[in-house]
């Protein structure tokens, strides 16, 4: 009997143990989709209960100072420096709309434009930083070739290091998804339900719905969080499993 095999009979769980993981994942996944569907039907219950006459004069001033802001244009030689201003502070990538909406009445084809500029300037001084198109919008990143320096600090922040199982699982489910708990273990030889929580409690995965199989178990794959967290425009970039194994060594 091979080691491999050895272990994943020593790791493996009953029927009923497995069973609880699996309902304690599912649950806290349902969980995470109640939570982030209260702020849209906690506003949608506030507008049918409508809104006391003491809110009119806030909602007056609300108006008033959105219309002072929708009035602020950038100038065509304020694209570039206000653009880059823009990916700096943003938290997250800023698709090209958005951008023509805060830049104020521009065409979408000068801000492109801008943008593209920006970006050839940021290729010529060949610094640390580039401009790149991630997961839908664009933001101010590291240059690849300094990511191992990049990496060698963020490996030094407890809080951002996954373990190595975490890691595993997350890769079974970004090449695999969508996918259920069952198949990854399947895959893994052992159980990864603990992955399965850290990774939904990290934003990393998120619940896809449920498998139309005896059970209908829940269907995980990657998030938005995912690709920002990785630096990736949208899953075809995904990095090798050994760029996965790396971020634990």
């Amino acid at each position: 009997m091979s080691e491999q095999t050895t272990r994943q009979k020593a790791e493996a769980l009953s029927e009923d143990e497995l069973g609880a993981e699996l309902e304690a994942a599912e649950q806290l996944a349902e969980e995470l989709e109640a939570e982030a569907q209260a702020p849209s039907e906690a506003m949608a219950a506030s507008s049918e209960a409508g809104e006391s006459d003491a809110a009119v004069p806030s909602l007056v001033e609300e108006a008033q100072t959105d219309e002072a802001a929708e009035a602020i244009t950038a100038t065509h030689a304020e694209l570039k420096p206000v653009i880059e201003a823009l990916l700096f502070v943003a938290e997250e990538p800023i698709p090209l709309k958005q951008l023509g909406k805060i830049l104020g009445k521009v065409e979408e084809a000068d801000v492109y434009a801008a943008l593209i500029e920006l970006i050839s300037e940021y290729e010529a001084r060949e610094g640390g930083l580039e401009i790149r198109e991630i997961a839908g919008g664009w933001r101010i990143s590291t240059r690849p070739q300094h990511h191992e320096f990049v990496r060698k600090y963020l490996k030094s922040r407890p809080s951002a290091r996954l373990s190595l199982p975490a890691l595993e699982t997350l890769a079974v489910i970004a090449y695999k998804q969508p996918i259920t708990i069952p198949e990854i273990l399947e895959i893994r030889g052992v159980s990864s339900t603990s992955a399965i929580k850290t990774l939904l409690e990290k934003r990393l995965i998120v619940p896809k719905g449920r498998k139309e199989t005896v059970g209908h178990p829940m269907l995980y794959g990657t998030s938005k969080d995912f690709l920002l967290q990785f630096g990736l425009r949208d899953l075809s970039e995904l990095p090798s499993i050994e760029d996965f194994e790396d971020l634990t060594r």
